[in-house]
C-alpha cells in the first residue's frame, strides 16, 4: 500500500498481502512562530493546533467527536494523544505533536464515516506556522509502517489565510473501509463549524 496520495485521491485500505488495514494514525507536526524583536532578538509565539476526529453514522449525523477535550471514543476505537499547546519551540524535532489513532476493527457498526480535521485554536494563520505538516499512516504512534497521505501545510500556499482544514475522510463502502484524501482549507473558525462543513460537503 505504498501510496503517497494527492488531494482528492481515494484508495482502498487493502495491504499488498490482500488483508485489510485495521489501524491508521494521523500525525500532526508544527512549530512555534518565531518573531524578531527590534534589537535583533528572537521570541517564539506558542501555537496550538488541534487535530480532531468526528464519527458520523449513515445519516451523516455526528455521533462522537474525539478531540483535546475528549481523548477517547466510548469504546476505545479512536484515541487522541493529548493537546499540544505550544508546538516545537526549539525547531523541528521530527516528532508528531499530536496523534490520532483509529482502530477500524473496533469501530461501532453504526459508524460510516471517520473524518479528520485540523483547527488553529488561537486563530493563527496556517501560512505563518513553521513546518506545519500532516501524515496519515498505517501503524501506531510509535511504529510508522507506511505513510499513505501527506500534507505540507507550511509550504502550500492554498492554506495561507486559513485556520481550519479537512484532512481526509475514511468511509465504509460495502463493508470495506476506503480513504478520501481531501486536504482542503475551509472558512471555519471553530471546530463546531468544521463538523458542519464536513457534513455538508465531504460525506
Amino acid at each position: 500500500m505504498a501510496i503517497n496520495l494527492q488531494k482528492g485521491q481515494r484508495i482502498n485500505l487493502t495491504k499488498e498481502n490482500g488483508t485489510a488495514l485495521t489501524q491508521a494514525c494521523v500525525g500532526i507536526n508544527w512549530g512555534a512562530i518565531e518573531k524578531k524583536g527590534f534589537f535583533g532578538g528572537v521570541t517564539r509565539e506558542a501555537v496550538d493546533l488541534d487535530g480532531s476526529c468526528i464519527l458520523y453514522d449513515s445519516n451523516k449525523n455526528a455521533t462522537e467527536v474525539i478531540y483535546f477535550g475528549n481523548l477517547k471514543s466510548k469504546n476505545g476505537s479512536v484515541k487522541h494523544s493529548g493537546d499540544d499547546l505550544t508546538g516545537d519551540v526549539n525547531g523541528d524535532d521530527g516528532l508528531d505533536n499530536e496523534v490520532i489513532t483509529v482502530d477500524f476493527s473496533q469501530l461501532d457498526a453504526s459508524v460510516e464515516h471517520v473524518a479528520l480535521v485540523l483547527n488553529s485554536y488561537r486563530g493563527q494563520d496556517f501560512g505563518t506556522i513553521p513546518f506545519a505538516s500532516i501524515r496519515i499512516y498505517e501503524g501506531t504512534p510509535t511504529n510508522v509502517r507506511e505513510v499513505f497521505a501527506k500534507y505540507d501545510i507550511a509550504n502550500d500556499a492554498s492554506f495561507k489565510g486559513h485556520v481550519a482544514m479537512v484532512m481526509g475522510v475514511f468511509y465504509k463502502r460495502n463493508g470495506e473501509w476506503k480513504f478520501n484524501a481531501i486536504g482542503d482549507p475551509t472558512a471555519d473558525r471553530k471546530l463546531e463549524e468544521t463538523i458542519k462543513t464536513v457534513q455538508q460537503k465531504y460525506l
